[in-house]
């Protein structure tokens, strides 16, 4: 089992910045690709940054050049710069982990961005 816990999810103006992290606990050895998603209010999830064990990254068109996804993988940790913030940028983000035995899924962590 892989546990995940997210963190720095916050109420940010526009053109603002803010940094969540997801941290990996119990079998994190196995864990390859990990991700944030988010979901928009009234919305389906959507992908919006990904990245391999080595560091290979792919992002949601709509969070290019923006958002920066970064993992450490000796503390098991993924993070999410998230700068020149949109109100449409608002939505509960969630990571997840791809382990052994299938992805695994945070809570969630609360950004909104007020215009």
């Amino acid at each position: 089992q892989v546990q995940l816990v997210e963190s720095g999810g916050d109420l940010a103006q526009a053109g603002g910045s803010l940094r969540l992290s997801c941290v990996a606990s119990g079998s994190s050895f196995s864990i390859s690709t990990m991700g944030w998603y988010r979901q928009p209010p009234g919305k389906q999830r959507e992908l919006v940054a990904r990245i391999t064990r080595g560091g290979a990254t792919n992002y949601a068109d709509s969070v290019k050049g923006r958002f920066a996804i970064s993992r450490d993988n000796a503390k098991n940790t993924v993070y999410l710069q998230m700068n020149s913030l949109k109100p449409e940028d608002t939505a509960v983000y969630s990571c997840a982990a791809d382990g052994q035995r299938g992805t695994y899924w945070g809570q969630g962590t609360q950004v909104t961005v007020s215009s």
